[in-house]
This record gives C-alpha cells, sequence and structure tokens, in this order.
C-alpha cells in the first residue's frame, strides 16, 4: 500500500506500507482525494501547534470509501463514501493527520466517531473540501450574516476565499480584500460583489469583517473596517506577532470580536450547506497529483506557487 511519509522534518517520500486492518470502533477507508493544506507544509518543516512526532502521515482534508468495518461498529459499511474531522480524540487532544497519521494513502484506518457520510450530491473532490470548507463556515456562523449584510473577508487563501463563498450563500454583499490580483479575480468568479488591494480599504465600514489571512497587519486592519455595532471574527491564525493596532474602536463602534480554531460540532450542517448545491468549493482547486507525485503536490501548494488549493488523488 502507498502512502506518504514525513519521515523526518524536510523529508517527504511515498513508500509502500503494510495494508491496515480494523480494529473495534475503527474503520479501514479507501482513499479518494486528499487536500494539501499550509499545516502540512509546517509539519513537513517540523512546526505545528501540539506535539508531534514522527515519521507521519499527513492528510487531513480528504474524502474516500469505507474498505472495512472492525467490531463495534454500526452505521457504517464497505462502499460507503464518508469525510472525516480533523480535531478528535478526548478535549480535542489529537489532530488527524499531524499527531495522528491520516489520509495521504491508499487506505488507513480512523474511528468511526470521528467519519461523517459523504452525500450523493457531493463528489469526492467536494468532499475533500469540506474540512476547509467547515471553518469557513464556522466563521460566517459566527458572524450571524445574513442577506442584509456588508461583509469584508481579508486574506485570499482557501479559508478566505471558502469564507467569501460562504457569506455568498447566505446571499451577503461579500468584499474580498486580498494583495494578488490573481486571488481578488478568483473571488469575482465565485460570487464576490468586489474585490480590492489592502490600500484601497479606506472607504466602507462592514457590518462583518472575517479576517482569515493571519497577518498582524490584517488583523488590526480589520478592527477598522468593522461599522458601528460589526461582528469582527478571526480566523487567521498567528501567535507571538505584535503590531499596533486601534482598540479605542472596540468600544468607539460597540464591536462584537470572536475567535475561531477549528470547526467542531457543526459538521453535519456545513455538509449539508454544500449539498444543498447553494455554492460549489471546487473551483478553488488548481492543481491536481496523482499519490505517487504527492512530494510534487506538496512543492505545489508552497508560498508563491500561484495555486491556491492542491489536490492529490489517492486512487490513481
Amino acid at each position: 500500500m502507498r502512502a506518504l511519509v514525513f519521515a523526518a522534518p524536510g523529508q517527504a517520500e511515498v513508500i509502500d506500507n503494510e495494508r491496515p486492518v480494523a480494529g473495534p470502533g475503527e474503520v479501514v477507508v479507501s482513499s479518494r482525494v486528499v487536500g494539501v493544506c499550509h499545516s502540512d507544509l509546517e509539519l513537513l518543516a517540523g512546526r505545528y501547534i501540539i506535539p508531534i512526532s514522527y515519521p507521519i502521515t499527513p492528510g487531513h482534508e480528504w474524502a474516500g470509501e469505507v474498505a472495512e468495518v472492525g467490531p463495534g461498529v454500526d452505521g457504517l459499511k464497505p462502499g460507503d463514501p464518508v469525510v472525516g474531522e480533523c480535531v478528535v480524540g478526548p478535549g480535542g487532544r489529537d489532530h488527524f493527520g499531524f499527531s495522528i497519521s491520516g489520509a495521504a494513502a491508499e487506505q488507513f484506518t480512523a474511528r468511526a466517531e470521528w467519519l461523517h457520510k459523504l452525500p450523493e450530491q457531493l463528489t469526492f473532490g467536494q468532499g475533500a473540501l469540506v474540512e476547509p470548507f467547515t471553518v469557513a463556515y464556522a466563521a460566517v456562523r459566527a458572524g450571524a450574516i445574513d442577506p442584509s449584510d456588508r461583509v469584508a473577508v481579508l486574506g485570499g487563501g482557501p479559508i478566505g476565499l471558502l469564507s467569501a463563498m460562504a457569506a455568498v450563500g447566505r446571499n451577503a454583499a461579500v468584499t474580498l480584500i486580498e494583495p494578488r490580483p490573481d486571488r481578488r479575480a478568483k473571488a469575482i468568479e465565485l460570487g464576490a460583489r468586489d474585490a480590492i488591494h489592502p490600500d484601497e480599504a479606506t472607504g466602507e465600514l462592514f457590518d462583518v469583517v472575517i479576517e482569515s489571512a493571519g497577518h498582524p497587519e490584517a488583523m488590526a486592519q480589520a478592527l477598522t473596517l468593522a461599522g458601528n455595532h460589526g461582528r469582527v471574527v478571526y480566523v487567521g491564525i498567528d501567535v507571538g506577532s505584535k503590531v499596533p493596532a486601534e482598540l479605542g474602536l472596540i468600544q468607539a463602534r460597540s464591536l462584537r470580536i470572536q475567535g475561531i480554531v477549528g470547526s467542531a460540532g457543526i459538521w453535519p450542517q456545513a455538509i449539508r450547506f454544500l449539498a444543498s448545491g447553494v455554492v460549489d468549493p471546487t473551483p478553488i482547486v488548481t492543481a491536481r497529483y496523482p499519490l505517487r507525485d504527492a512530494p510534487a503536490a506538496l512543492a505545489a501548494a508552497s508560498l508563491g506557487s500561484g495555486n491556491i488549493k492542491v489536490h492529490i488523488e489517492a486512487s490513481s
């Protein structure tokens, strides 16, 4: 069985492993599509937000098909299409694809309680975008977005574009704020009303601001873009950086601020939202590679490559 393995920091290779066997409460899944996330590149570099060890197989954005169910598993059977959550275990102490080997293999094991059936309306390619979409969907829910809202999304990476898409799916007027012209063009393609450079974001105030870039300057700018009684949702992650921010705006404009990490508890709702067909996330996928070329997929997903989202097609 082929699997992508990070043997040590900076060392990625596709190797042959033994096929997994389902233990009690476990399911063996045949991978179909696996997304490459910036967090996977952080893992490869030897950095992550919880303790990690090597060797490890990455892959937390995925869709696959049940191949085998272990003792005690109810509600799943071979042939069922499934996706799975990333933050798992008691208290969310483990992260699938980081502290636990993930889906970038022809087959892998997962606990049945981590899995959700993929509706027939969704393809495996769409299913592999469910995990990042749940983060965007969590941001939209945190912002309580409805059709009356003017929404600014800072950052045009995968999460920012999916956040813009989710807000468009709620019929809000969305403006993407992003320095790269190709990302701005993609936002318009996905239904955003407008897409502007951060230097241009000096006039209009918004009902909801979603910060998805994770850059300190953008995190500070988010406060300046929210109007009276605005809602500011922080999704982008930065730990330890410092930048001046106009904190007085929080009180002066009666802002409501919320930070979110992950997407536990809303997967069924996000899956139903996608299955409704109101939005299709697959246009953010800009490159696809077979599993045997997974190291090339990692390179294609690196910053500066020009790609937005890279998928590994594990069954090819």
